[in-house]
């Protein structure tokens, strides 16, 4: 049947020549909506199982449980993580951290490349404090690494969102255990190196990395000294071609700044390397360096001492932070504490003598 065409109602009676026409509308088709395929629900022991085969997929759903905020899944997460502890544990621990623009990703998904050519299965997890604002991951790590994420024996997990550094930071080392259950045997950590997130990702690894460009001193590549004295390793990345000469001389400084500081791990001296991530040049140096320093201290006791020492620090900030929660869900001490925060800002009681009041108030709950 031949389509009726029709000149538009502001049109000319007499304009032949009009060229616009309008065009009934064809009957509309009744389709109905696509259902969404229902994801299968797993059991625990499946989870669990599935987790200690190295199911990608199962280990996903674990983490996802870990990083959820509802109460529900919380119970669930941990009763998931207690069975797997026995199987954590097991690996290398390596902390990575640097100034903006020092090419960290580069630097992982090349070492990380490396290590699985050795045989090694490497997870590679982020902690960004600003997730906890943008309620985002990191800068989408799949796609800054994306032959590393092809790595049929890597796994790269985003940062989740905690609502704080210390939300993020449980939810990373959670995840870091379950990885280390399905049999990853190198996590790297990566932090964007903002505030307080270098400290956190310290006490969390075995071995801490920090990456740096060359001929910049520590305020022009935004590093706080205290982070350089926390390094066991240090790295100038971009040492390539006309770098070269500036990277050497960086490296002469950093290694020049290291003698006056105190050594920060017994038996090791913090060495400075030069590398290109992007040549693919030093980074076999990199896994000497931290392979060495393993030995060192497994057999001196420190591995294990460190290890104990961030546990009990774990237990102990997550302890304070659910004291204080369950402290501050009772009203009339979290109008108490209110009270007292205004009262030692005018000075009319000393932050000392304050503390002592709501002790008080607490024994008589």
């Amino acid at each position: 049947m031949d389509k009726q065409y029709s000149k538009p109602e502001w049109a000319e009676k007499d304009e032949d020549s009009f060229a616009s026409f309008i065009v009934p509308a064809e009957k509309a088709v009744e389709r109905r909506k696509p259902t969404a395929k229902k994801s299968r629900e797993y059991s625990r022991q499946e989870i669990i199982e599935g987790i200690k085969s190295n199911s990608k997929v199962l280990l996903s759903k674990a983490i996802t449980l870990v990083e959820s905020n509802a109460a529900s899944h919380f119970e669930i997460a941990q009763d998931l993580i207690n069975r797997l502890l026995p199987h954590s544990g097991k690996s290398i621990r390596i902390g990575i951290t640097g100034s903006p623009g020092a090419g960290k990703s580069t630097f992982i998904e090349a070492f990380g490349k490396y290590l699985t050519n050795l045989g090694h299965k490497v997870a590679v997890l982020a902690i960004d404090p600003t997730s906890t604002k943008s309620r985002g991951s990191i800068l989408g790590d799949k796609t800054r690494m994306e032959e590393l994420s092809r790595d049929k024996n890597a796994f790269i997990r985003p940062s989740p969102s905690g609502g704080t550094l210390g939300g993020v930071a449980r939810k990373t080392r959670e995840t870091m255990l379950l990885c280390e259950a399905a049999g990853y045997d190198v996590i790297l950590i990566e932090t964007v190196g903002v505030g307080q997130s270098e400290v956190t990702v310290h006490s969390m690894v075995d071995f801490f990395l920090v990456l740096l460009l060359p001929g910049a001193g520590d305020e022009l590549q935004g590093i706080k000294k205290g982070v350089i004295e926390l390094a066991d390793g240090i790295m100038i990345n971009k040492s390539e071609d006309d770098n070269a000469t500036r990277a050497l001389q960086t490296k002469i400084a950093y290694q020049n700044a290291l003698h006056l500081l105190t050594q920060n791990t017994p038996d090791v001296t913090t060495k400075v390397f030069t590398a290109s991530a992007l040549k693919n040049i030093g980074i076999s140096d990199i896994w000497d360096e931290i392979s060495s320093f393993i030995i060192t201290v497994k057999k001196n006791g420190y591995f294990e001492k460190r290890r104990n020492e961030q546990i009990v620090k774990w237990f102990n900030s997550l302890l304070n932070e659910a004291i204080m929660k369950t402290i501050l869900t009772d009203k009339k001490i979290h109008e108490s504490i209110s009270t007292m925060q205004k009262d030692i800002t005018k000075h009319k009681l000393s932050p000392v003598y304050a503390v002592h009041k709501i002790i008080e108030q607490i024994d008589k709950v």
